[in-house]
């Protein structure tokens, strides 16, 4: 069995969480600074082989009705040049509030704003990634 990679796709920043190997629990792994798709791309294609993933979820940030959105659609973009770069499935998931709640968890945290910035794209993806694993074991 393969890891999952959750990726919390962002104008400057990629937000990066990884799965355990049973997929139950969500680690936070880095943020990406971008550069350009391909390089991204690239970035995240050496991550994926370095950890034995078999699986890509993208946050895919819905208006709260369920609509979608400019960002949904920049996000839909790199979903299809992703997939069409890598040999295993990729997904979006509902990321709706994800960067509110890791905000509100870095706050309680006490950590100071210039620190939050640097991390809470990989909290984010983390609070995807968890939420995506969660509703595949409880849903069954």
């Amino acid at each position: 069995m393969g890891r999952i990679l959750c990726l919390d796709f962002g104008e400057k920043r990629i937000g990066i969480a990884l799965s355990d190997e049973l997929g139950f629990t969500a680690q936070g792994l880095e943020v990406l600074e971008r550069r350009n798709i391909a390089e991204d791309i690239n970035y995240i294609k050496v991550i994926a082989e370095k950890n034995n993933v078999n699986k890509v979820v993208v946050g895919l940030p819905l208006n709260m009705d369920g609509g979608t959105s400019e960002k949904s659609n920049d996000v839909l973009s790199f979903v299809e040049k992703l997939k069409n770069s890598l040999k295993f499935p990729v997904e979006t998931w509902d990321e709706r509030l994800s960067s509110l709640e890791a905000n509100r968890v870095l706050i309680s945290a006490d950590m100071s704003r210039r620190k939050r910035k640097k991390v809470v794209d990989k909290i984010a993806a983390q609070i995807i990634l968890q939420c995506y694993l969660d509703s595949r074991h409880y849903c069954k």
